[in-house]
């Protein structure tokens, strides 16, 4: 009796480590540039929760990280940071779409240097003659730049502050271009502007008719599918979700 028991005993250990030998590995997640630092912290929680397991992080604007993907990047997890990235993705068959969820969600918000001067409360004071350089994510490639040229144009002043605009490749360039003091002002993420409190003011968070959510799917045809499918389901955990919040992203 005592040695059935024990056979079965092992025989359950032994099929637990081979799961776990099944999923650990090294999975590679593309993501939106403004996922930076949270990504990071979540990086090392899932690895910690997962030993055996790796997480390598490439970060840039969408656009940039789809095209990657389209030319065969070996990615198995990419998140975006806007719906219309993820759906050209899946439309283009390179995401599973069973797999795709809105893990967060964030806001838009205009930003100037800490010790700005300038009298900047509302877009239209981006008009004014005294700003000359906004710093704008090219809305080509980045959703950041999509959400600021659409707040710009509903209120009709896309064509005025277009030629002040400061081309960026991405949200967190546009940050540091504020930081800086290198333009008068920029339209970033809120969770970007909260890295940097003591360098940059929020003068305004922006209303938009669509709201700025975060879509992540797994790659289809992954070389760690089992794994890409682990890290997406963790995100959704309320571990993931309380250091999503932590840099004050938002359910979405």
């Amino acid at each position: 009796m005592r040695l059935n028991t024990l056979a079965t005993f092992l025989s359950a250990a032994l099929l637990a480590t081979a799961a776990s030998s099944a999923f650990a590995g090294e999975v590679v997640v593309s993501a939106a540039a403004s996922l930076t630092n949270a990504f990071k912290d979540a990086a090392q929680s899932y690895e910690a929760q997962y030993p055996g397991s790796k997480v390598s992080l490439n970060f840039a604007a969408s656009g940039v990280l789809l095209q990657q993907i389209v030319k065969g990047a070996p990615v198995d997890v990419f998140a975006s940071a806007d719906q219309e990235t993820m759906d050209a993705a899946q439309k283009q068959g390179l995401v599973l779409a069973a797999d795709r969820h809105d893990f967060v969600g964030n806001s838009l918000v205009l930003i100037v240097p800490h010790d700005s001067k300038l009298d900047i409360k509302r877009l239209d004071d981006l008009a004014q003659k005294g700003v000359t350089r906004v710093a704008i994510a090219n809305p080509a490639s980045v959703p950041v730049g999509r959400y600021s040229e659409g707040a710009l144009r509903k209120v009709n002043l896309w064509d005025s502050v277009q030629p002040k605009a400061i081309s960026t490749q991405n949200v967190r360039q546009s940050l540091d271009y504020v930081a800086r003091g290198e333009v008068d002002a920029g339209f970033v993420y809120g969770t970007d502007a909260a890295i940097v409190k003591d360098k940059v003011k929020v003068v305004l968070e922006i209303p938009l008719d669509t709201p700025v959510t975060y879509p992540i799917a797994t790659i289809k045809g992954s070389a760690n599918a089992a794994e890409a499918k682990r890290f997406v389901s963790y995100l959704q955990t309320a571990q993931a979700q309380a250091i999503l919040a932590k840099y004050g992203f938002k359910k979405p």
